[in-house]
């Protein structure tokens, strides 16, 4: 979907008429502003959304008479429009395409932290808190595909993004709402872009421990990460000055398959002389579940892929329901989680680390291959999760560089790259940083917006249901969202605050 955006003095003084449900879009001088023209909420939505969704070049809007802009209440949701009638994709997706899309943008480095997310919670605890964080993101994950559905019938438009949804979800509420539009967009990109770097900021660390313990055993070498990291630099950001994803798909292949591999040996070893569960805490110590909480949202939210997942779809209908490709995967994915955090704590207890290929032995050739593979195969994945963070810093900068855009655009690349080495040189321990990026962004992402969209996008509905019960368990999400993301991020600040003091 292009997200381009034409100010107001674009459609200034436009005379559409009003029929039936339609009505006209309605300009007026700001006296406020010198030459600022304000607008009815509907002329954002033709020009933003109306138009470049249904491929109606802005340009040709310009003195057109015609009632084009539909009424954004209930009345233009009822009238029979149906989204997935009008969506035009080029290479649409299977259900079972789209199953295993899903598995792989949920099944990532995270799972490899599970048993450290056990650590901090215990091993009975981990297992029941695990199943309700999954089962409240996959809630959250309906609810928001849900308002998409239900926007894009209310505005006539046939798919919206994950920042779309909740621009238009303000946009064509009610209007004490309108005015944060903007804010909430932004802050979608922001804590998007600000997880993925993160992720980044997690892989450099990854893939650092991982050949450091491979280097330190064969070469008693004892050389500091932090050097590991500055020898890579170059490597990724020669990686990531590749622009097309095309030529980086072979590279995700590879990663593929060299994370099937070593799971596989992963879990060979982890099952080996199981102790009993005696050896370790059914419960752990309070204070450390927010960094469980932490690890635990940081892997399992998938929700930067759930929207463009649904919006290329040959049947959307079936991403949500009973049962539905979303409940099949974020069930499997909940499973395979669970398991490898509970026999991985329950193998190496106190002694768990950060990712669990460390824990794997120093002295076996093959579970050192294990780390030298999950190395490169993270290493891979780094240009792929920078892509994204990427593409929307930049499109919100390249404005400012039209004189020699292509020298910019690399040079912005290396900036963000050299950041990210930056950020994991000052912090290079794998827990503190994935339980922040996790409490941070996606308890944002995951719980707190999607119940803010469902609350507007049905602010309108007659009490909000019997007993106003969609408003208390939005509000009770929120709560648990803020919740995580205050005493997460605490916790996690307060475990970087050690490490710099050591």
């Amino acid at each position: 979907m292009s997200h381009h955006f034409a100010g107001a003095g674009d459609v200034a003084g436009l005379p559409l008429k009003s029929t039936g449900s339609m009505r006209p879009i309605i300009t007026e001088l700001d006296n406020n502003k010198k030459g600022s023209i304000r607008t009815d909420v509907a002329d954002l939505v033709l020009v933003k959304y109306k138009c470049s969704s249904n491929g109606v070049p802005v340009t040709q809007t310009n003195g057109s008479t015609l009632p084009l802009v539909p009424s954004t209440s209930k009345d233009a949701e009822l009238g029979g429009y149906d989204p997935f009638d009008h969506r035009v994709v080029q290479h649409p997706t299977t259900d079972m395409e789209t199953f295993i899309h899903l598995l792989k943008g949920s099944l990532g480095s995270g799972i490899l932290a599970m048993p450290l997310a056990f650590m901090n919670a215990g091993l009975i605890f981990g297992l029941v808190a695990t199943a309700i964080i999954g089962f409240v993101c996959t809630y959250c994950v309906h609810i928001l595909v849900r308002s998409s559905h239900k926007l894009c019938r209310r505005m006539q438009v046939p798919a919206l993004g994950f920042a779309d949804v909740a621009e238009v979800a303000f946009l064509a509420g009610p209007p004490a709402f309108q005015k944060f539009s903007g804010l909430f967009r932004g802050l979608v990109n922001t804590f998007l872009t600000i997880d993925l770097l993160g992720c980044c900021c997690v892989y450099i660390v990854f893939v650092s421990q991982n050949l450091k313990q491979v280097v330190d055993s064969y070469f008693e070498a004892e050389m500091n990460i932090r050097w590991y990291m500055l020898i890579l630099m170059p490597f990724i950001i020669a990686m990531n000055l590749i622009r097309n994803l095309k030529y980086l798909a072979p590279f995700s292949m590879i990663a593929n398959f060299l994370v099937g591999i070593c799971m596989s040996i992963t879990f060979w070893y982890m099952f080996q002389d199981m102790p009993s569960t005696k050896t370790v805490d059914y419960i752990a110590d309070w204070h450390k579940w927010p960094l469980f909480f932490g690890t635990a949202i940081f892997a399992l939210e998938g929700i930067g892929v759930v929207m463009p997942l649904e919006n290329n779809m040959k049947t959307p209908q079936h991403f949500i329901g009973c049962p539905s490709v979303l409940n099949f995967g974020m069930a499997i994915v909940v499973v395979l989680y669970s398991t490898v955090g509970l026999f991985g704590y329950l193998k190496y207890g106190k002694e768990t680390k950060g990712s669990i290929t460390l824990n794997l032995p120093t002295d076996e050739l093959l579970a050192q291959s294990v780390k030298v593979m999950i190395a490169v195969a993270i290493f891979f994945t780094y240009s792929l999760q920078f892509y994204v963070p990427f593409e929307i810093i930049w499109k919100g900068t390249k404005h400012r560089f039209t004189s020699h855009p292509d020298f910019f655009e690399y040079l912005l690349r290396v900036i963000l790259v050299v950041c990210t080495v930056g950020i994991a040189i000052a912090v290079p321990e794998l827990g503190p940083v994935i339980s922040l990026v996790g409490a941070l962004c996606l308890s944002f992402l995951g719980l707190i917006l999607p119940s803010c969209i469902d609350l507007v996008t049905t602010w309108e509905e007659p009490g909000l249901g019997k007993g106003y019960w969609r408003l208390w368990k939005n509000m009770i999400i929120i709560a648990f969202g803020i919740l995580g993301l205050v005493t997460g991020v605490y916790s996690s600040m307060i475990d970087i605050f050690e490490l710099f003091k050591h």
